[in-house]
């Protein structure tokens, strides 16, 4: 039986420990203990945070694993990355992982490759040079965790403080403020061969925080731009050498057609959106390909539009991240698909 690490234990990683126990693999979860849900469903689990690359190491050299993945999870996936080159199994090298979780290495990346980004700047001199509204976030936090637009100048070192106090590293970025349509891309890789499986429609709460309400599939953009958007997206994953393994990439479209890179991450797209949403719509098992690729097993791509899928969060108050959502539904059609709550507590 071969053994497949998984970086985190939350419910977002359920889908993907489900996925591989039905394909008869062992499964083998690090996670903190609190809200660990796959700690009882996995074969094997240790309360390690996944931030842990050492530790996480060590481990899977002695459960001798014959691959290594996480879905959803930005801060796991550099982990991912390092543990799969120290042990030589599939992967993203990790000085890609780490370039696709910083926020600011990314877009310095993006924008030396000619791909289309917000102005930013990580030096309080540098500010200047942008124009209010500016959007300021943590350079390694997902979910709209630290995101605000600040309008005034007054307001923008409160925002900066804030971001760096729940950034991981410490860091925070100020960007141009982008005003657009957002959606998302969502691909997978193997060897340096991007698959494109799905581009996702979503609905924000807006300024300030634009914390994601729902996600649609497939987009009601015209076939044109959905090429021009998955042409940049490969562009994009080349340039920050992303190679295998499920990618979500965010953009906002301006009313002039500029489409802007927000945010390029080398794992699933959370909130539903690999996990449910893009077999919902298009058949394709993403779960399924996401494991194979960890395994080394050639992945088969065969999309088609079947149907129309969709995530709902609700949202009783004001929201200043996804965390602070209180449940979802996510339909197929028009029929209720799967209605549940959850909460995101790898670390």
């Amino acid at each position: 039986m071969k053994s497949l690490a998984i970086i985190g234990a939350s419910y977002l990683q359920q889908p993907l420990v489900e996925r591989a126990k039905q394909m008869g693999l062992r499964t083998i979860c690090f996670s903190w203990p609190k809200d660990a849900v796959c700690k009882d469903l996995c074969n094997v689990f240790y309360p390690i945070s996944i931030t842990e690359q050492e530790a996480i190491l060590a481990a899977c050299r002695a459960e001798q694993i014959d691959g290594i993945c996480t879905i959803a999870s930005d801060v796991a996936a550099p982990t991912v990355a390092y543990v799969a080159q120290q042990m030589g199994l599939p992967g993203n090298r990790y000085e890609a992982a780490v370039r696709a979780h910083d926020k600011h290495l990314m877009r310095d990346v993006l924008m030396a490759a000619g791909v289309d980004c917000p102005q930013i700047s990580n030096l309080k001199s540098q500010i200047s040079n942008l124009k209010f509204p500016l959007i300021v976030k943590p350079t390694d936090r997902s979910g709209s965790l630290g995101v605000q637009k600040v309008e005034r100048a007054e307001d923008l070192e409160p925002a900066i403080a804030l971001a760096k106090s729940l950034s991981i590293a410490g860091e925070a970025i100020v960007e141009e403020f982008i005003e657009g349509r957002e959606i998302s891309v969502e691909m997978i890789s193997q060897h340096g061969v991007h698959h494109a499986l799905q581009i996702t429609d979503k609905d924000t709460t807006g300024a300030p925080h634009f914390v994601e309400l729902g996600h649609h599939q497939p987009s009601t953009l015209p076939a044109p731009m959905q090429e021009r958007i998955f042409a940049i997206t490969r562009q994009a994953l080349d340039a920050l050498g992303l190679t295998d393994g499920a990618s979500h990439s965010e953009y906002k479209i301006t009313d002039e057609g500029r489409v802007v890179v927000m945010e390029i991450a080398g794992r699933m797209g959370g909130d539903f959106i690999g996990s449910d949403l893009v077999q919902l719509s298009t058949g394709y098992d993403f779960l399924k390909g996401v494991i194979e690729v960890a395994l080394g097993l050639p992945i088969e791509v065969h999309v088609q539009q079947q149907a129309r899928s969709s995530v709902v969060f609700q949202a009783p108050h004001e929201l200043t991240c996804s965390a602070e959502r209180t449940g979802y539904v996510i339909y197929q059609n028009d029929e209720i698909y799967k209605q549940s709550v959850g909460s995101n507590t790898d670390l």
